[in-house]
C-alpha cells in the first residue's frame, strides 16, 4: 500500500542520540511516553494546563510548552524545533492534529485513536516525505502487532481481542473507573463496531453482541466495538475479526440504557432557555463518578485469540497501577508501547514514508521489541499455543 523508501531513514542516521521530541498531550499517557524515552532523548511536553506541565517538569527530565492543541497555529509553532511529534490527545482532536504535524514535515506517532481513516493522511505524508505511525497503543496498537506477527507464521482464519481498564473493586451504581478521558469513553460507547465476518465487514451497535467471559481475576462481560480500524485494511484477508470490550457486569446495561435515552446526543436542547448539549453535560457528570482517584486500584487486561491452519494462538496481557510513579495500567501499557514504535523509529528501524500501521511493525519482524520494553517495565505478556493435529 506505502511504497518503501530509506530517504527518511538516511536523513535520520546522522541525528545524535539525543534527538529532539515533543510530545502534545501531558495527560498520563503522554506523561508515561515522556517517563520512558526522556532518560535517552531531548523531550519536550506541551499542553494547555499550566499546573500539570509544572507537576510534570519537576518530576521529569522534560522540558515543557504551553499550548493550546486545538489551536492550529499554536500546533504548529509548538513543534517547529523538534524532528519527532508524538500525538497524545484526546481523540477529538487526533485527526486535525495529525493532518497538521504531517504537513508541517514533522514524523509522528500518534496514540490519540481518531475516528477518521488514518490511511487518508497516507498520501499526504508521502507527498512530505514523513512516517506517521498511527494507533500505538494497547488496543489498537499492541493487539494488532501480534495479529501481524502471527500473519506471518500461518494462515489466520479468525481473530477476536477482547480487552479493557477496569477498577479492581468495581462499585455500584457503574462498576467502572474511567482511565482516560470520559468524552472518549462515551465515545466509544456510540461509535457503530466494524467487525469482519466471512470476508465482509459489518457494522454493528456498539455495546451489542454481550457475552461472560471467565478469567482468572473474575468474570468479565464482553461487548463489540470499534477497535480493529486499520485491520480491515491491512488484514483483510483474514475472514473473521471482531474487537469486544471487556467491563464488569452490569456496566454495559446502565450505559446502553442512557445512549438509547439520548443522553450521549450531541443534538443541542433548550433548557430554560439555554442550549446545551447532552453529551457534553453528562460526561461532566460521570467524569466526577468515573473519575480514577490516586489511590484506587485498576487494572488492564488483554486476550487476543488466534486461529489459523497451524494451531491456536493466545496471548494474554495483564498490568495495573505503578504506585510509585502513580501511573494507571491504562497509561503504561498504551504510553509504554508508543514509547517502543518512538524508539523503532529513532533507531531507524521504521523506514517507509507514509502512514504506518501498528501491524506493520509485526510483519516487519520487529514485535518482540516492543514486547521486551513492556516486560521491562513489569507488563505482564503471555503468549499460549495448540497445535494443529498433523
Amino acid at each position: 500500500m506505502v511504497e518503501k523508501g530509506h530517504s527518511q531513514a538516511q536523513r535520520l542516521s546522522h541525528l545524535p542520540l539525543m534527538y529532539r521530541i515533543i510530545i502534545l498531550g501531558a495527560g498520563r499517557i503522554g506523561e508515561a511516553v515522556a517517563l520512558e524515552l526522556s532518560p535517552d532523548y531531548a523531550v519536550a511536553l506541551a499542553d494547555h494546563n499550566e499546573d500539570r506541565l509544572h507537576a510534570l517538569g519537576a518530576k521529569l527530565k522534560v522540558v515543557t510548552a504551553v499550548a493550546d492543541l486545538s489551536d492550529l497555529k499554536q500546533i504548529e509553532k509548538a513543534i517547529e524545533p523538534y524532528e519527532l511529534v508524538i500525538g497524545a490527545v484526546p481523540g477529538f482532536l487526533g485527526y486535525v492534529m495529525a493532518r497538521t504535524v504531517i504537513d508541517a514535515g514533522k514524523n509522528l506517532v500518534d496514540v490519540s485513536f481518531f475516528e477518521e481513516d488514518p490511511f487518508t493522511l497516507d498520501e499526504l505524508a508521502r507527498k512530505r516525505n514523513v512516517i506517521a505511525c498511527v494507533d500505538c497503543g494497547i488496543a489498537p496498537g499492541l493487539f494488532n502487532m501480534m495479529v501481524g506477527h502471527e500473519d506471518t507464521r500461518m494462515k489466520l482464519n479468525s481473530m477476536t481481542c477482547y480487552v479493557g481498564g477496569l477498577p479492581a473493586n468495581p462499585q455500584p451504581p457503574w462498576y467502572y473507573k474511567a482511565p482516560y478521558s470520559p468524552v472518549d469513553v462515551i465515545e466509544f460507547y456510540k461509535r457503530p463496531a466494524r467487525i469482519m465476518e466471512n470476508g465482509k465487514v459489518v457494522v454493528k451497535e456498539a455495546l451489542s453482541e454481550l457475552e461472560t467471559i471467565q478469567l482468572q481475576l473474575g468474570t468479565l462481560e464482553a461487548f463489540n466495538s470499534d477497535g480493529l480500524r486499520t485491520l480491515l485494511t491491512t488484514m483483510a484477508h483474514i475472514p473473521n475479526m471482531k474487537e469486544k470490550t471487556f467491563r464488569w457486569p452490569k456496566h454495559a446495561e446502565y450505559i446502553k440504557v442512557l445512549r438509547d435515552s439520548g443522553f450521549f446526543s450531541e443534538e443541542p436542547i433548550t433548557v430554560n432557555g439555554q442550549q446545551v448539549i447532552p453529551r457534553d453535560v453528562n460526561s461532566q457528570l460521570l467524569f466526577r463518578q468515573w473519575k480514577l482517584n490516586d489511590d484506587d486500584d485498576e487494572f488492564t487486561v488483554m486476550r487476543v485469540a488466534l486461529e489459523g491452519d497451524k494451531g491456536n494462538v493466545t496471548y494474554d496481557v495483564f498490568d495495573k497501577r505503578d504506585k510509585q510513579t502513580g501511573l494507571s495500567s491504562m497509561a503504561r501499557t498504551t504510553g509504554f508501547t508508543c514509547a517502543a514504535v518512538a524508539r523503532l523509529f529513532l533507531e531507524e528501524k521504521v523506514l517507509s514514508p507514509g502512514v504506518q500501521a501498528p501491524e506493520e511493525i509485526g510483519t516487519a519482524g520487529h514485535f518482540s521489541e516492543v514486547v521486551e520494553r513492556l516486560r521491562r517495565h513489569g507488563v505482564r505478556i503471555e503468549r499460549s499455543e495448540i497445535q494443529a493435529r498433523q
